[in-house]
């Protein structure tokens, strides 16, 4: 049976001391594979190394209900600034641990052994998907090129797509 596919509403969270929109290549190449796979992007922020502000941004999405992914890029490193993990794993309301796995699985193939050093994690907070990617363009890249297979159902017949309605069932 063929399946329709179904834009969905994404927003970008870039984590960065650093990065400005006009020096954040990772998140703008994000948004535009967002929009040439025909998603719709609503919008793209960009906050500070703090657990607390990226908290605040994606409980944000979350509570709107506006969005129904989000992708965050950076702050998935070993460092002491990294913390992305650990501000939105606690807001998951179930994890998706199998993605965080394949990603290291797939990252491996372009940069060995240093994949041990990514903590890419996904989840789900309020119906809303979140993928937390690290913030380099290859890592986004790869990172899309796994998630876009589940977020189009004529790509593979069990997808994230079909759960969508079934999300905050209690």
């Amino acid at each position: 049976m063929q399946k329709n596919f179904q834009p969905l509403k994404i927003s970008i969270l870039k984590i960065s001391d650093t990065r400005t929109e006009e020096t954040d290549t990772a998140g703008q190449m994000l948004k535009e594979m967002i929009v040439n796979d025909g998603h719709i992007f609503v919008e793209k922020r960009i906050v500070a190394d703090c657990k607390y502000k990226i908290r605040a941004a994606i409980s944000t999405w979350a509570a709107e209900e506006n969005v129904q992914v989000a992708l965050t890029t950076g702050g998935t490193g070993l460092t002491g600034r990294d913390c992305t993990p650990e501000a939105i794993t606690l807001l998951f309301d179930k994890e998706i641990i199998g993605f965080g796995e394949i990603f290291r699985v797939k990252s491996f193939e372009h940069i060995g052994m240093s994949t041990i050093q990514s903590r890419a994690v996904a989840g789900i907070i309020n119906g809303m998907y979140v993928f937390c990617l690290p913030g380099s363009k290859g890592a986004c890249k790869d990172g899309w090129n796994l998630i876009r297979q589940q977020l189009d159902p004529r790509l593979t017949h069990c997808n994230l797509v079909d759960l969508i309605p079934r999300l905050k069932e209690k």
